[in-house]
């Protein structure tokens, strides 16, 4: 992040209620259902007196769809990043995902190593790098303003606490995020810090 004279507020929320064309995992796909869309709708108005610049969303379509409900609502821009996107599933696409095949990756993640890589996708490190490289751009483009991110569960809750300085990297383990549940950012010069936590103080 450049060196900011002000702080940057960012309210990162998972994207609403989805449903998809398989039960089996995969990289691709995913509308929201009725209630994702009701869900999109209730945190437009809960942000609305936040006064939001723009909504940064990742280019999958449950995102982008929530995206759009809450901009159109609140009267604002949306923006699509790559980087926002949901944790690869590489190799473990095609199967039925249960057992969770990318649970054990994801602890080691959240205990602070992110070298162990999910077969043909990511590391955690790269998963990292990515989201919070778009949440440093969305920062520098926000100076003093506040802005809406939309992204997915697992991005989320890997890059952000190794983001903000008052969490661990464990945090999510015990406060998973439910669809559109929002994290609170502040970031400036000095780093970023989490205010709340799916509505959550911290």
């Amino acid at each position: 992040m450049s060196d900011l004279q002000c702080a940057a507020r960012l309210f990162v929320a998972r994207h609403g209620e989805a449903e998809y064309e398989s039960g089996f995992l995969s990289d691709h796909g995913g509308s929201l259902t009725r209630t994702g869309r009701h869900q999109a709708r209730e945190l437009a108005d809960a942000l609305a007196g936040q006064r939001l610049a723009r909504v940064w969303t990742s280019s999958m379509a449950r995102a982008v769809q929530t995206a759009e409900i809450v901009a159109a609502r609140l009267g604002v821009d949306v923006v699509v990043r790559e980087g926002l996107r949901e944790i690869g599933v590489g190799d473990h696409a095609g199967t039925i995902g249960d057992p969770d095949p990318l649970a054990e990756t994801f602890a080691a993640w959240a205990g602070g190593d992110l070298e162990p890589r999910v077969a043909g996708a990511e590391c955690g490190k790269e998963v990292v790098d990515r989201v919070c490289g778009v949440l440093e751009e969305v920062a520098d483009a926000h100076r003093g303003e506040s802005a809406l991110v939309i992204s997915h569960g697992g991005a989320i809750c890997c890059a952000v606490p190794y983001l903000a300085t008052n969490l661990r990297s464990d945090h999510a383990l015990d406060a998973p995020l439910a669809h559109c549940a929002v994290i609170e950012l502040d970031g400036d010069a000095d780093g970023w810090v989490a205010r709340s936590w799916a509505g959550q103080p911290l």
